[in-house]
């Protein structure tokens, strides 16, 4: 049975290994990244435990939303987890009055985002820090 909760708790631990796991990097404490300044954090749930999450930022006067971190256990993969995870933060910043959505993403990730979730190619500018 899989459930998507809208603003859903998560654990702290769940969250570290789930980041680490989807970003393939050493687990890091989230705690300071998830309050409550972030418009949506849709959770998935999948046989009582998490799978998946996406977090979402509105901000410049509540008119652009940002998509971030959408992840997704290994596990759980190529099950229209990550596009369900996505739909529910969009139809949520368009009920929040959202005008506009935003993500950046790494280019093996274009299907996902522009076939599988509807988002359209836009020009946008970048500098790693």
């Amino acid at each position: 049975m899989i459930s998507y909760e809208w603003r859903g708790r998560f654990e702290n631990g769940e969250v570290n290994r789930l980041h680490a796991e989807g970003f393939e990097h050493r687990v890091l404490d989230w705690t300071g990244g998830t309050g409550e300044r972030a418009l949506a954090r849709v959770g998935l749930c999948a046989a009582r435990s998490r799978v998946g999450r996406v977090r979402e930022r509105c901000l410049d006067g509540d008119v652009h939303a940002f998509v971030l971190d959408t992840v997704v256990a290994g596990s759980a993969r190529h099950h229209g987890i990550g596009t369900g995870l996505v739909k529910a933060a969009t139809e949520q910043a368009r009920a929040a009055g959202c005008e506009w959505l935003h993500v950046d993403f790494e280019d093996h990730l274009r299907g996902f985002y522009f076939d599988g979730c509807g988002f359209r190619p836009t020009n946008a500018g970048l500098i790693p820090l």
